[in-house]
C-alpha cells in the first residue's frame, strides 16, 4: 500500500517478489523452516496483527536476492525489535534479548513517564497512551537500526516520508530499483500525523453531536439535556483511527516494499550524494519531499504567544472554551465548524470579506458555507486580522484541565477578543532550510520552495525532483503529492515524460456541508484569466436524494467554454461533494464534454445527479425544437 491507499500501479512485482521469497523458503535450515511455520500459525490465529509475522518473515529472510532490511517491532511484540538483519533463526530467548537491550533500544509503551516526555519533546506527540505507542513505533521507532550496508549507488533516494516520499520510494523498488527513504521525523508526515487523518476523525466525532442534535427530526427523541460530549473520548478515538491507519505508512511497510530506511536528517553533499547518520549514499535520481509547515504571521506578540497549529492541535486532551482561529480556509473552516459543534466558542479571523475571495472562489459558495458555520456557532470577523497578541495567562502545556489553558487576548481592530486557545492557520511555507539545496545546486526560494520544471524536475540540477509541499507553485495537497512521486519515477526511472501540467487536481473542504472545487472553479476565475464561460447550475433543493436525507443545501456548478460543452472546472457544495467532485475530474482529464456526462446514467436517488443535471440542462439547451 502506498500513502493511505494511493493507487500504485506496480502492485504486480509485490506478487513476484513474495513468490520468490517463498521459494527461498525450502533452502533455508531446520530451525528456519520451524519459525516459519510458527508465524504462519500466529497470524491464522490472529489476521488482524498479520504485521508481526510480515516483520519477522522480512527478518528471517533478509538475506534474499532483494536484501530486505529487518522491519521495525511492531509494540504487540518488542522482542522483534532486536532481530538483526542477518539473523536465520528465531530469537531463543527473549529474556536475553531483553537484557541486552539499551534503553534507546526500547520501544515507546503507554504509561512510561520518561518515553512519554521524550515523544512530546523531540516528536511533538503526547499523550504516549497505547494509541500513540502503536503509532510511533510504526512512524519513528525508537529501537529503529538504519541499513546495514548502503548500496553502492542507489537509483532513487527520496528525501522526507510523507506522501511523497513514501510513494516514490516504495514505487520505485517495488518496481526493481534499488531504493532509499530518509525519514527525520515522523514516517506519514503531516497527513497521517497532524493533518487529514486526525481532522477528519475528529469532523466525524463533531458530526455526530450535529445529527444527534437533529434527531428528533428523524422521530429519535432524545430528552433535553442528555446529550453530552466527552472531549477525552472523542480524542482517543481519533488516536485510535490514527494508529490504525499507521501501519501503511510505517517503516516495516516501507521495507517490506524493497526500500532501504534510514531515520535521520538528509543533507545534498553534492549535486548526487546525500549524508545521513554519518553516511554518504550516491544516487542517480534524488526526490525532495520534505513538505512545509505552517506560516506564522509576523504580529506584535504572536511568536511569543503560546500559540497552536494543526501540529500541536490533535494532542489536546481537554476542550478549550473559547477559540480564535486566524485564517479562513480550509484547515480553519474545518476545525471551526468541528470545535463549535463540540463545545467551544470559535471565532475565525477572516482578512477578505468574504469567504474563499481571496482565491477567487465562488462567491454564492463562500456566503452560503459561512451562513452555515454560524448557524453551527462559529463567528465570523470578516475583513479583520489582529494586530497585537498578549498572553495574559501562559497556563500548562499538558491541557488537562481547563484551568490549565493558557489566556490570550488579541487586538482586533477595536475590538479585544480572548481565548483559551489561539490557532494559527493563516497558510504554509515550505521547508527547503537546512537540506543542502545549494550544495545539490538545486534552485529554490525561501518560504515558496523548491523551482521545478513541467517534469518535477530542479531547473537546475536535473537529477534532482522535487514532491509536494516543498515544491513551488503546486497545490498543498496530499494527493497532489502522491501523483507527483508516481510522475517523478515515471520521468525519472523509466525516462517518460509524464507532466505537471497535465494534472488535474480536485479540492475539498470537509465542512458539513463539503465544498470541493476542481480547475476553473468560478467566474471570477475565469474573468480574471480572460476567459470566456457559460456556467451551469443545479440546486439540491429538489433533489430526491437530499429531501429523503432531510438536507437539502447546496449546488454543482459546472464551468465550460463560452459556446462549447468543454468543461473547465467545477464548485459543489454538498453533504457528499468530496465523492461528486471525482466526476468532473474524470471528465475533464478524459475530455469529456459535459454533454458526456448528462447523458451518463447515474444510480436514483442520488445527489450525484446534481452533477448529471447540469449536463442534461446543456443537452436540453442545445436539442432540436419539434415546433
Amino acid at each position: 500500500q502506498d500513502h493511505h491507499r494511493l493507487v500504485d500501479t506496480s502492485s504486480t512485482s509485490v506478487s513476484k517478489s513474495t513468490h520468490k521469497h517463498k521459494h527461498k523458503i525450502h533452502h533455508r535450515t531446520r530451525t528456519g523452516r520451524k519459525c516459519h511455520m510458527a508465524i504462519l500459525a500466529a497470524a491464522k490465529a490472529n489476521s488482524s496483527r498479520t504485521r508481526l509475522a510480515r516483520l519477522v518473515f522480512i527478518a528471517l529472510y533478509s538475506s534474499s536476492a532483494r536484501s530486505f532490511p529487518t522491519s521495525p517491532s511492531s509494540p504487540s511484540s518488542p522482542s522483534t525489535a532486536t532481530l538483526s538483519p542477518q539473523r536465520d533463526s528465531c530469537p531463543r530467548n527473549s529474556n536475553t534479548i531483553n537484557r541486552n537491550m539499551s534503553l534507546k533500544a526500547q520501544p515507546w509503551k503507554a504509561g512510561d513517564a520518561e518515553l512519554a516526555t521524550e515523544a512530546k519533546k523531540e516528536l511533538g506527540v503526547w499523550p504516549l497512551d497505547e494509541y500513540n505507542a502503536v503509532l510511533l513505533n510504526e512512524v519513528h521507532p525508537r529501537n529503529f537500526e538504519d541499513q546495514g550496508e548502503p548500496h553502492e549507488e542507489y537509483d532513487l533516494i527520496a528525501i522526507g516520508a510523507g506522501a511523497g516520499g513514501l510513494v516514490s520510494s516504495k514505487q520505485s523498488a517495488r518496481r526493481g530499483a534499488k531504493s532509499a527513504m530518509i525519514s527525520e521525523h515522523l514516517a506519514g508526515g503531516d497527513c497521517l500525523n497532524v493533518g487529514c487523518v486526525p481532522s477528519k476523525a475528529l469532523i466525524r466525532s463533531a458530526r455526530a453531536v450535529a445529527e444527534v442534535r437533529n434527531a428528533s427530526k428523524f422521530g429519535v427523541v432524545i430528552p433535553e439535556g442528555e446529550i453530552k460530549v466527552d472531549f477525552g473520548a472523542v480524542m482517543r478515538r481519533l488516536r485510535e483511527v490514527r494508529s490504525q491507519i499507521a501501519p501503511a505508512d510505517g517503516h516495516g511497510g516501507t521495507q517490506g516494499a524493497g526500500t532501504h530506511v534510514f531515520q535521520g536528517r538528509g543533507r545534498f553533499t553534492s549535486p548526487n550524494t546525500v549524508e545521513v547518520n554519518g553516511k554518504e549514499l550516491k544516487f542517480k535520481k534524488c526526490v525532495v519531499a520534505t513538505g512545509g509547515r505552517p506560516s506564522i504571521p509576523d504580529i506584535p506578540g504572536l511568536k511569543e504567544a503560546p500559540y497552536t497549529t494543526n501540529e500541536q492541535l490533535f494532542n489536546l486532551e481537554a476542550l478549550p472554551p473559547r477559540i480564535v482561529i486566524m485564517g479562513a480556509g480550509v484547515i480553519a473552516l474545518e476545525m471551526a465548524q468541528s470545535f463549535a459543534l463540540l463545545g467551544s466558542k470559535v471565532t475565525v479571523l477572516n482578512r477578505s470579506s468574504r469567504l474563499f475571495q481571496s482565491k477567487g472562489g465562488d462567491k454564492e459558495a463562500g456566503e452560503l458555507l459561512q451562513s452555515l458555520l454560524e448557524k453551527d456557532g462559529v463567528e465570523f470577523l470578516s475583513g479583520a486580522s489582529a494586530s497585537k497578541v498578549e498572553t495574559v495567562k501562559s497556563g500548562g502545556d499538558d491541557g488537562s484541565s481547563p484551568d490549565d489553558f493558557p489566556l490570550m487576548k488579541l487586538t482586533v481592530g477595536d475590538k479585544i477578543v480572548e481565548c483559551e486557545c489561539l490557532l494559527v492557520a493563516a497558510g504554509r511555507v515550505a521547508n527547503v532550510e537546512d537540506v543542502g539545496l545549494d550544495k545539490a545546486n538545486v534552485t529554490f526560494e525561501a518560504g515558496k520552495g523548491i523551482t521545478v520544471n513541467d517534469l518535477a524536475q530542479s531547473v537546475s540540477n536535473p537529477n534532482v525532483y522535487g514532491v509536494g509541499d516543498c515544491v513551488a507553485g503546486v497545490p498543498r495537497l496530499t494527493h497532489m503529492s502522491g501523483e507527483m512521486a508516481k510522475l517523478v519515477v515515471q520521468n525519472a526511472l523509466a525516462g517518460d515524460d509524464w507532466k505537471l501540467s497535465s494534472l488535474v487536481v480536485p479540492a475539498v473542504a470537509y465542512t458539513h456541508p463539503e465544498y470541493a472545487t476542481v480547475g476553473i472553479a468560478s467566474e471570477e476565475i475565469a474573468a480574471k484569466q480572460g476567459i470566456e464561460v457559460d456556467v451551469y447550475r443545479t440546486g439540491l433543493e429538489h433533489n430526491d436524494r437530499a429531501i429523503t436525507e432531510g438536507f437539502r443545501v447546496g449546488f454543482c456548478k459546472t464551468i465550460v467554454a463560452k459556446g462549447t460543452q468543454k468543461i473547465l472546472g467545477a464548485t459543489i457544495v454538498a453533504e457528499r461533494a468530496g465523492e461528486m467532485i471525482n466526476e468532473v475530474s474524470l471528465a475533464i482529464k478524459n475530455d469529456l464534454g459535459l454533454h458526456a456526462i448528462g447523458r451518463n446514467i447515474h444510480s436514483y436517488p442520488t445527489t450525484g445527479e446534481c452533477v448529471q443535471f447540469c449536463g442534461v440542462q446543456y443537452i436540453n439547451n442545445n436539442l432540436p425544437r419539434f415546433d
